[in-house]
């Protein structure tokens, strides 16, 4: 649990970055814009392979057994999660009424899992994942502008809408009979 733990802090630690207007700002100032994101990428994603491994590696601690039907909540919940993912990348009506589709996703998707799983791993997992996309929404509408390793999202197009919900289910269903099993070690589907 101690890995899991660390890997968490360093995962959301370096996800902070961000949010800290002044930190990020002397960051880009010293590395530049494309040696802090690719800085930020690189970290990033070496923060998450190392979460993914304490996790999997964490003991099984029960703290309460979820009913059967609570995994097809998550199963169910899961796709507008993956749907707002995309949406997040494709600037549309799905973006103009969520106003940031990607932490909507990431509050849907730790709360999905909240809602299926009863070990302790996974409440201090997604958990963390749902009080960090909380703290960041609150933080944006106290005026943080959004930052974005992808660059300015263009404009909204209705057509987006479309690939969102296609391109979302696609990944969904992905993830829902393989992706998840090999990644995970699970499949979600009883």
């Amino acid at each position: 649990m101690k890995l899991l733990i660390a890997a968490i802090v360093v995962f959301f630690a370096i996800h902070l970055v961000p949010t800290m207007t002044e930190l990020r700002d002397r960051l880009i100032e010293r590395l530049g814009q494309t040696g802090y994101r690719a800085a930020f990428a690189i970290l990033s994603t070496a923060s998450l392979i190392l979460l993914i491994f304490a996790f999997a590696k964490a003991p099984a601690v029960t703290v309460w057994s979820p009913p059967d039907w609570t995994r097809w909540i998550a199963i169910v919940l899961m796709l507008p999660a993956f749907i707002f993912l995309v949406a997040a990348y494709v600037p549309g009506k799905i973006m103009e009424k969520l106003k940031h589709p990607f932490l909507v996703a990431i509050k849907t998707w730790a709360l999905a899992h909240l809602i299926a799983n009863g070990d302790l791993a996974s409440m201090i997992l997604f958990g963390s994942f749902l009080a960090y996309a909380v703290y960041d929404r609150i933080s944006l509408k106290a005026g943080r502008k959004p930052t974005s390793l992808i660059g300015t999202q263009g404009p909204a197009r209705p057509i987006n809408d479309g690939v969102a919900v296609a391109l979302g289910t696609v990944l969904y269903l992905v993830t829902l009979f393989w992706l998840h099993r090999l990644v995970i070690g699970v499949s979600p589907i009883p």
